[in-house]
This record gives C-alpha cells, structure tokens and sequence, in this order.
C-alpha cells in the first residue's frame, strides 16, 4: 500500500483530474470528492467530480454539489477514487472508469476494510470517515482548510461516524473535527441538514416503517423493511430510508440491525449495523457485499419472506 505522501506527489505532478465518487452517495464520499476537489482547484489542477446519478437532496446544503457530473468532459491524468471499496461501487460509471484505467494514473483512498486496492495507487486506512484519510491528504498537499472543504470534510465525518457515535470514533477523529471546527464548520448547523431535518412525509414514513420493525433472535436481530410502495405513497426517493437501520441500534436488546429497501421487484438493498459483538461486514461478504466491521450493506433477490430467512440465518451464524 502506498503512503499519502507518495499519492500527494503523484498528484501535485498532474494538471488534470477525474474524481469518483460511488453510486447511492452518502456524505462521506461527497464530501471526500468535493473537498479533494476544491484542494485540487486550490492547486490550479483542473477536475471534476463525478457520480452515477441523482445526488439526494439531503446533501443540497453542501458546496459543489450542483457540480457533480454523470460524465466527464476533461480527458484527465489521473482518476481518483474516494471512499470506493472496489469498482463495482461507482456503479453506471465503472465501465467508464475500466476503461480509463488502462492508460489513466489510477488513485484508490478508502476507509472500508473490504477494499480490494484496485488501483495503481491505494491508500485504505481504516477510519470512522474516508474524510478523515482526506483531510490527512489535504493538509500534505499544502492546501489549508478554508470554510468550504472544512464544512464539506466536516459533513462526510459526522456521516459516517453517526455524529461521533459510532464506536469507531477516536482520538484522530475528533482531533480532524476540531481543526474543522477552527476553520469554520459549523457542527450544529451540519448536524441539523443531514441528520435531524426531514419533511413531514418522510417523518411519516420512518414512523410507519419502525411500527413494523420484525424482532429475530431472542430480539438480537431487527429488521425494518421499506416497500417500494410505501415510498411511492409519500412520494419519496431511496434516500428518504437513511437513518431507519441505525433506528434499530437503539433497542437495548438488539445486537444487529437491518434495513431492507425494495429496489424493484424481488430486488432489494439491505443496510447492516452492529454494537460490536457481530461483524456485519462478514455477513454482508456472504451475499456478495462489504463494507465495516460495523457498518456494511448488499444485494439481495428474491421473495422478501424467502430474503429475510437467509439474511436471519446468516446473522444468527455470526452471533455468539
């Protein structure tokens, strides 16, 4: 694996860059793509950041979010991936990013112990953030932490780390917030637009999802299930589910959390969280996914009833 002073290097030397960013965007890789960004912007090496599809209107609040593109007009240097475990992640734009691959300088930074080092270049340090790996590069590349990629990287960390809950949370962790904080990152006001704010019809819809969460396992395992028609009927999207698996966490008994979104028809995308006792991340290897020991997610297809038996069944074989 390669040091982020050697990634620094790679990238100082180039005057173009192509930033990916993965396909259901959360706020860790936008704020990891929109700060390495801006950075980049600060060094005069032309970029873009790029993503699949729609950007929810959660992350609305973050800067440069109406830049993110679904194509790449620049014929890049280098192609940098954050908060990526593998291709696959970038979803429609990994054939894209294949195809570049071969002739392009590859950069690979990541936080998930599930990453594959699939580039020419890989840092995966495990962290409650990729913002944290992010930052660290930032600050290597010489560029200071001016309002904007501090409340960009601010807004990827409390993301990831569920405003400093997690238990993966350490020392460096709130030592990058607080450096954020000095820089103008205003935590509160964070806090509030991608955690606490929702509309009326998303309250009701958390509401009548966790009415219904399915108790498993002596209540060690929860699942919460969200149907496509439910969605529809509050005139949703996907994102207005996030929050929902971490929902389940709070129940004293339950060691592991699961949130099944029905994508389409027998096709649905599941979210685990652990306490700690249980790897999610195992379980979630089992169906073709990954993620964190804590935090991961897959796909999985079928009759739902037939979907949560196999899911249970895993989890209870990770259980003690």
């Amino acid at each position: 694996m390669n040091t982020l002073t050697e990634i620094a290097a790679v990238i100082k030397s180039a005057e173009s860059a192509v930033i990916f960013t993965h396909m259901r965007p959360d706020g860790d890789t936008l704020g990891s793509g929109l700060a390495l960004s801006r950075a980049l912007s600060h060094l005069n090496i032309k970029n873009q950041v790029l993503n699949e599809g729609t950007i929810p209107d959660t992350f609305t609040c973050l800067s440069g979010v109406k830049d993110i593109r679904s194509n790449a007009d620049i014929d890049a240097e280098l192609y940098i991936c954050v908060d990526s475990s593998e291709p696959s992640r970038l979803g429609a734009l990994e054939a894209f990013y294949n195809a570049g691959a071969r002739k392009k300088i590859t950069i690979n930074i990541d936080h998930h112990i599930s990453n594959i080092r699939y580039a020419k270049y890989n840092f995966v340090r495990e962290r409650s953030s990729n913002c944290e790996n992010i930052a660290e590069l930032i600050s290597i590349l010489g560029v200071r932490f001016d309002r904007e990629i501090a409340k960009l990287l601010m807004g990827g960390l409390i993301t990831d780390s569920g405003n400093f809950s997690h238990s993966d949370v350490g020392g460096d962790t709130f030592r990058i917030a607080a450096q954020l904080a000095d820089a103008g990152a205003d935590v509160n006001l964070l806090g509030y637009e991608l955690f606490r704010k929702r509309t009326k019809a998303r309250a009701k819809l958390y509401a009548e999802v966790v009415s219904k969460l399915r108790y498993l396992h002596d209540d060690r395992f929860v699942i919460a299930f969200v149907p496509q028609e439910a969605i529809a009927r509050y005139g949703l999207g996907s994102d207005a589910t996030d929050g929902i698996v971490d929902f389940g966490l709070t129940v004293d008994t339950v060691e592991v959390s699961a949130c099944l979104l029905e994508v389409k028809k027998e096709q649905y995308k599941v979210s685990l969280r652990s306490k700690g006792k249980v790897n999610v991340n195992e379980i979630a290897r089992t169906f073709g996914g990954g993620g964190h020991i804590l935090a991961s997610g897959c796909m999985l297809f079928g009759a739902v009833e037939e979907v949560i038996d196999r899911l249970s069944y895993a989890v209870f074989q990770h259980m003690e």
